[in-house]
């Protein structure tokens, strides 16, 4: 294998956590990040012999990854919900210049996420992965839309327990 490709794809797996994060900032939809994702994947390695070693990997893989969310966006021109932009460079700045640590805990919180079960993980997906409001939520479970609201702030006490939890058990 071309070793420029080698090294390339090293650096992805570093940088992958920081992209995805950059794409779901931005990519409502789970189906279509996981898409995007993958076509920013594909574009990173069809342009190895673009990355210069000297530069930071992070940034030029969020430049592409910005190329591909533009990309999607103007595909899906008719929601209502689309980024410009000079939005889109902003939120991929902040991606870039956050530091590794913040970023680590991203991964931490998938793996809290892995560990709900039942109405936790359903209020989850009805809330952040189907953009749902409480009372929304409320009547596809059956809860008051107070109930709900008080279930899904004792999740995310749950889940940042656990992102906490995962950060001193790393440090020690």
């Amino acid at each position: 294998m071309d070793e420029r490709i080698l090294l390339v794809t090293r650096q992805w797996a570093l940088a992958q956590p920081v992209v995805s994060a950059f794409v779901t900032s931005v990519v409502r939809d789970f189906a279509d990040r996981d898409d995007v994702l993958q076509e920013i994947a594909v574009a990173i390695i069809q342009s190895s012999h673009r990355y210069d070693p000297e530069r930071s990997f992070v940034g030029w893989a969020l430049g592409i990854a910005q190329n591909q969310v533009k990309s999607y966006l103007r595909a899906k021109h008719r929601n209502r919900l689309v980024f410009n932009d000079e939005v889109i460079a902003l939120v991929s700045d902040t991606f870039q210049s956050e530091s590794p640590d913040e970023m680590h805990k991203l991964e931490f919180l998938n793996e809290c996420l892995e560990k709900l079960e039942g109405r936790s993980k359903q209020l989850c997906e009805l809330r952040y992965a189907n953009d749902l409001k409480p009372a929304a939520i409320a009547q596809k479970v059956q809860m008051s839309a107070n109930a709900v609201a008080k279930a899904l702030q004792r999740i995310r006490d749950q889940l940042r327990a656990c992102i906490q939890s995962k950060i001193i058990t790393e440090r020690a």
